[in-house]
């Protein structure tokens, strides 16, 4: 079954410096029908205008991964890392017993669109951890490359749960297929442009639960970029 989560039904929250979509309830969008899915707890579509962004926060027990898809993100933690990551790029933070770090547009006058996910890791109190890594061009392009999984698998960065995170940039006529193992389900989340997952039409925003299929196909309209959760 193939269960659509529009887009213009998601939570909306909007401030002079950010523009965020919620895919499931987050601060003050609270819908009890969207929680989650599986261990995917967050997905935020965030646009910070130039010289902007969020100031010093904490997390705990958390895996938050960020996503750029246009412009560049800065990232400082209290681990002591800081880098700017910028489309094609991934990053993991394991905010684990606990981490504060900032997330700033370091651009005078482009805003950065990204997706910040966040998954419930496998346990609580990991050590907090750091990783990313860019994903150039020919990985992403007609194929769902990994970029995220359980065990670190073919170079993708480790998060500490039970789940493999698929990015891939689609072009017109594109068709990937992936399988879904006994007991598994999926998460789509379309990012740009428009497919069709299992003959479903989306366009950017959507999202779609696979639960009960062996086998998920999309079929791309355009150019398209999408994100596919492989959960247990």
């Amino acid at each position: 079954m193939i269960k659509i989560r529009s887009g213009q039904t998601r939570g909306h929250s909007r401030h002079e410096w950010l523009d965020s979509y919620h895919t499931f309830s987050f601060a003050d969008y609270h819908d009890p029908t969207h929680m989650g899915f599986g261990h995917l707890r967050v997905i935020n579509e965030d646009r910070v205008q130039p010289s902007a962004g969020f100031p010093t926060h904490g997390h705990r027990d958390m895996e938050i991964i960020s996503y750029p898809v246009a412009g560049a993100l800065e990232h400082r933690d209290s681990m002591g890392n800081g880098t700017v990551i910028h489309a094609g790029d991934v990053q993991r933070m394991s905010a684990g017993t606990g981490v504060r770090h900032s997330e700033f547009n370091p651009s005078a006058d482009v805003p950065v669109h990204f997706l910040q996910i966040w998954i419930l890791p496998r346990e609580n109190g990991l050590p907090p951890s750091y990783e990313q890594r860019h994903f150039p061009p020919q990985e992403l392009d007609h194929r769902l490359c990994l970029v995220a999984s359980g065990d670190g698998r073919d170079n993708s960065l480790l998060v500490h749960q039970d789940v493999a995170l698929y990015a891939a940039r689609l072009h017109d006529g594109d068709s990937v297929r992936h399988s879904l193992a006994p007991g598994r389900r999926a998460y789509l989340q379309v990012v740009r442009g428009s497919v069709r997952a299992g003959g479903e039409p989306l366009s950017a925003g959507d999202g779609a639960e696979v639960t009960g299929e062996r086998e998920l196909v999309l079929d791309s309209t355009g150019e398209a970029e999408v994100l596919l959760f492989d959960l247990a």
